[in-house]
């Protein structure tokens, strides 16, 4: 597991709202949020594009056994880790977020060279769902492509 936030206390809840006082401090003009129980998502509109992450969650089983050790964690230990692990993860989204933006706004980069693969496309996949498997596919076979479909 990453080591960033790894002790973090502020809860997932706290995380998606400063996520949402980012978006609105740097212009975003709408946000949204869906939550199964493997991934989290949320969205929001910039820069006149709609711009998707998906946070994938670990499953809690992950957490029956610590790591390098045989020994079965309780219930109860299980499920701190778990809420930990899902703490964690949303931390390292505000901070991804917010540095991505900030890179944005002081002239680093682009909207689109920062948020690329995570702006959604009219199907409702992103950039980067398109044009992962090409990619993937290019490198396999050493083929030349075209990473996007004409049009």
């Amino acid at each position: 597991m990453s080591e960033f936030a790894k002790g973090t206390q502020v809860s997932a809840e706290k995380s998606r709202a400063e996520i949402e006082r980012i978006l609105e401090r740097y212009g975003a003009t709408g946000f949204f949020y869906a939550a199964e129980s493997s991934r989290v998502a949320i969205g929001f509109r910039a820069h006149d594009r709609v711009v998707r992450f998906t946070l994938p969650l670990p499953a809690i089983e992950a957490f029956k056994r610590r790591p390098g050790s045989y020994r079965e964690r309780s219930k109860s230990e299980q499920q701190a880790a778990y809420d930990q692990a899902i703490r964690q993860k949303w931390r390292c989204l505000v901070l991804a977020i917010k540095a991505k933006l900030e890179v944005v706004q002081s002239g680093i980069a682009s909207f689109e060279d920062e948020f690329l693969a995570n702006i959604m496309t009219p199907d409702g996949q992103t950039v980067g769902d398109h044009v992962r498997p090409r990619i993937e596919e290019a490198y396999r076979t050493g083929a030349s492509m075209p990473l996007l479909p004409p049009g």
